[in-house]
């Protein structure tokens, strides 16, 4: 009788990069008058991507005029980026710049002194495309913790990673609000802010916190 081949440990799970294609998919039309969907019969679109690559997930028309599909398979996956027209209509379509990726997190301190590129280089056959540190200040110096943000070319984050001999956890990522220095208010930033000038400190408007000795006070929300 043969050799029994080993497997992974027990309830181990060995992350593969079979199910790494895009998902999402930007139609827009070709135009010089700056046409988009809102003129086209929806049973046109309908029919012209069913006849083309066959029943997808889901079609969606954006704000834009442009339609957001998702497709079911890697064979549609490369079948819709084939596609150039709707009938009569042409049109370009492209991966979705955002939706095709996800961001994880995982933790582990055996890789706290291994590079960020050597730990991409090992993770990329597994659908890592960026690997990020997260750091933080301590005593005015900037530590590297043993806490890493992992970039997937997938829309979907896997339960798990093998990072050599172990298998790691991977936990959304769930990035920290973006708050404007201006206003002092969250969901822009100061480039875009619209505000006014508030301190961070004081909360009151007309002056930065640098020099502030103010009492302490919270800026407060929108009405």
């Amino acid at each position: 009788m043969g050799k029994k081949k080993s497997g992974p440990f027990s309830g181990q799970q060995i992350a593969s990069n079979s199910s790494n294609f895009p998902t999402f998919f930007l139609i827009k039309r070709v135009s010089t008058s700056d046409e988009s969907f809102h003129s086209v019969s929806p049973f046109l679109v309908e029919k012209a991507i069913t006849g083309s690559i066959g029943d997808v997930k889901s079609t969606k028309k954006l704000r834009s005029g442009d339609l957001l599909v998702e497709v079911q398979s890697r064979k549609q996956s490369e079948q819709i980026l084939k596609l150039k027209k709707f009938s009569t209509i042409p049109i370009t379509v492209s991966p979705h710049a955002s939706l095709n990726s996800s961001k994880g997190v995982i933790t582990c301190g055996e890789l706290l002194n291994v590079p960020t590129e050597e730990i991409l280089t090992e993770l990329q056959g597994q659908g890592v495309s960026h690997v990020r540190r997260i750091s933080i200040r301590r005593d005015g110096q900037l530590l590297n913790t043993k806490h890493l943000i992992l970039t997937f070319e997938s829309a979907k984050l896997p339960e798990n990673i093998k990072a050599g001999y172990m298998r790691l956890s991977v936990r959304t990522y769930i990035p920290n609000p973006l708050r404007c220095f201006q206003c002092q208010r969250f969901g822009h930033s100061k480039t875009s802010c619209r505000g006014t000038l508030t301190c961070a400190r004081c909360a009151e408007v007309g002056h930065e916190s640098t020099d502030c000795t103010r009492a302490e006070k919270c800026v407060p929300p929108y009405s």
